[in-house]
């Protein structure tokens, strides 16, 4: 039982050799290891701010970069209609014009066929006068031999121009 109780002399060393081990933590490694921990606290007080500010940042970048988003999509809608009011425009014009020019065509045949067929009327009307005369001068020849038949046609010929 002598080794369990512990003798005076050696509780008083035991003592004595703690004192001067705590004297020398406190004057040695006390003041370091209380700085690290304080450095490390601040560290990391210092790291939870900057956490903060950027989950701040990144709210405030994703707000921006919604709020691009929304004017890109509206400037792209914007530029959308204005593409197919061109386009409408374009059409529309390009319509206009074929109209514009087929009437043109339209007229230009209008006017060509009248002319052809005053061409051609008046081709028949000298050919049809050609032949009148042409059958009138055989007609008059087998007929009007005689001065009498003549003056007959002569006065004929007089009533009916004064009837025009």
């Amino acid at each position: 039982m002598d080794l369990l109780t512990p003798s005076i002399g050696n509780i008083f060393w035991t003592a004595v050799v703690f004192l001067l081990l705590v004297v020398l933590l406190k004057a040695f490694a006390w003041k370091p290891i209380l700085s690290a921990v304080k450095e490390r606290e601040d560290n990391i007080q210092d790291a939870l701010n900057q956490a903060k500010l950027a989950k701040k940042e990144m709210e405030t970048l994703k707000a921006d970069n919604e709020r691009i988003m929304r004017e890109a999509k509206i400037e792209r809608d914007a530029m959308l209609k204005e593409a197919r009011e061109i386009k409408d425009r374009i059409v529309a014009e390009a319509k206009d014009a074929a109209k514009s020019e087929g009437d043109k065509l339209i007229e230009a045949a209008r006017q060509t066929i009248n002319e052809e067929k005053n061409a051609a009327m008046a081709d028949i009307k000298s050919q049809i006068g050609i032949l009148s005369v042409n059958i009138a001068e055989s007609i008059l020849k087998q007929k009007l031999e005689n001065s009498e038949a003549q003056n007959e046609l002569v006065q004929n010929y007089l009533n009916k121009s004064n009837l025009n």
